[in-house]
């Protein structure tokens, strides 16, 4: 334990930063702004600490796409600290992650089973290599509006039916933090001989704090995308690729270098390493607090009324099977306000900016760096909230996921010839683009969906409420792309 430790006080790249920074070197080489003397605004705005290291790969410095020095024990430290048998750093963002996975373990017309309810990034991933969705529709709590978690039970029934299907994905908790009996799903899947891909953008603190829900490693899922800049600290777009025993690591980076870029950022790259050693020796403690946040919101809006806050009542042993009790999501629709309503509130009135809002329920991202006074300013501007604008709920929507009516491929339909419609006359046509409200950026129509009348419904009421919708071609959402008829 001591020797663990011991490793994770170690920062290789950030320490290999710091060298190369006291030696002065004169720069014949990229980024042309050069330590920041090429534009002094930037390096104004900021901070000549922080170009003096926005350098280019170089040998004391390796090479991401090929690392052999101190990304790779900075690497081998990470693995570590997230017991897993490998870590690679991401720095396109846990999209790039999300789609490291997918495409190491699919190719065109392998099936995977998976959610709906999945980031666009996984459903973008099927649309560049071909593989064919299986989707396992989750259960819903029609109370909140939302999609919970894939029960045993429906995961069977799916590699049941599609016995060659490669893989199954899992969502390592929800957006909403809602998580699934992942270990369940582990050893049905291994049983099957498929691999398990788990999204934990938002489970960075499984990893690190104490009594959380398990995490995709300690459940022995295959690989594991982690959004270390979300709950963790890093600069944004940073993230892990975890990988178990089950993977040929060497083969997976040749996927990643597919797509990640080959001019990698060492301030991204430096703030992974920073981040995971400050969680690596404090986490416990750093979530723990987190929790107590958390704890102490969830008490204050159940003593003020009208809001829910998510709690382990949710808990149901198989679709919820555990809860992030970390996460701060609360259902907005008894105080009569869509949670996107409360949201743009928060922001206008009250100077707070919340992760997002939906149809009826709002998530406040809480995480390493919040303070207690920032805490005790957003449960009175929510009691405030519903002093001020409290109304009857009668006529709102409660349902934020919808199931899909699945007529051909992501892929299929993405590049097929398509034609550009309103949105009341695509109606029962196959939909040949995304929309989605962003975030928390899952589909509420994908490619190869049918456009049904729900989903219309669905559009028109989220514009009216204010959603930022994206996907479509049509920045404005009065039309969709579908696929051409006859062609």
């Amino acid at each position: 334990m001591q020797q663990l430790a011991t490793t994770q006080q170690k920062a290789p790249l950030y320490e290999a930063l710091m060298h190369f920074k006291k030696q002065r070197i004169v720069p014949f080489d990229v980024p042309g702004h050069k330590r920041g003397r090429g534009n002094p605004k930037l390096a104004a705005f900021l901070g000549e600490d922080a170009l003096a290291v926005d350098v280019n790969s170089m040998k004391p410095l390796d090479n991401l796409c090929h690392p052999v020095s101190v990304i790779k024990e900075a690497e081998e430290i990470a693995a570590q600290a997230f017991g897993a048998n490998e870590a690679f750093f991401m720095v396109g963002g846990t999209t790039s992650a999300v789609q490291a996975m997918v495409f190491s373990t699919t190719k065109q017309g392998d099936e995977i089973i998976l959610p709906r309810n999945v980031h666009r990034s996984v459903l973008n991933a099927l649309v560049l290599n071909g593989a064919i969705p299986v989707y396992v529709n989750p259960e819903a709590n029609d109370e909140l509006g939302i999609a919970l978690g894939m029960s045993i039970t429906q995961v069977q029934r799916a590699i049941e039916e599609h016995p060659n299907a490669k893989a199954v994905f899992v969502n390592n908790p929800t957006y909403y933090g809602i998580c699934s009996d992942l270990k369940g799903i582990v050893d049905v899947a291994h049983k099957a001989g498929m691999k398990v891909l788990a999204d934990e953008a938002h489970g960075t603190h499984f990893y690190f704090g104490k009594d959380m829900p398990i995490s995709a490693m300690a459940a022995g899922a295959d690989m594991a995308a982690v959004s270390m800049h979300k709950s963790g600290g890093s600069l944004t777009q940073s993230s892990f690729l975890l990988m178990g025993p089950g993977m040929n690591a060497d083969y997976v980076r040749q996927v990643v270098n597919l797509t990640q870029t080959t001019s990698a950022s060492y301030l991204l790259m430096a703030s992974l390493d920073l981040s995971r050693r400050n969680l690596a020796l404090n986490g416990h403690d750093i979530f723990q607090q987190v929790v107590d946040y958390t704890n102490y919101v969830r008490d204050e809006l159940h003593a003020i009324g009208g809001y829910y806050v998510f709690g382990n009542d949710l808990i149901n042993g198989d679709s919820v099977y555990d809860l992030d009790p970390t996460k701060l999501s609360i259902h907005t629709l008894n105080v009569g306000l869509a949670g996107i309503e409360v949201y743009d509130i928060l922001r206008d009135d009250y100077d707070i900016q919340i992760e997002f809002g939906d149809l009826g329920n709002i998530l406040a991202y809480i995480s390493v760096g919040d303070r207690e006074r920032d805490i005790e300013r957003l449960v009175g501007a929510l009691a405030d909230i519903k002093r001020r604008f409290e109304r009857s709920k009668k006529g709102m929507l409660t349902q934020e996921y919808l199931e899909p009516v699945v007529a051909i491929s992501p892929q299929q339909a993405f590049y097929a010839q398509k034609e550009l419609l309103p949105l009341h006359e695509a109606i029962g046509r196959i939909c040949g683009e995304f929309v989605m409200c962003y975030p928390p950026g899952i589909p509420i129509l994908g490619p190869g969906e049918v456009v049904t009348e729900a989903v219309v419904t669905y559009i028109a009421y989220a514009k009216e409420k204010g959603c930022q919708l994206t996907g479509t071609e049509d920045l404005q959402v009065e039309k969709l792309n579908v696929v051409k008829e006859g062609v």
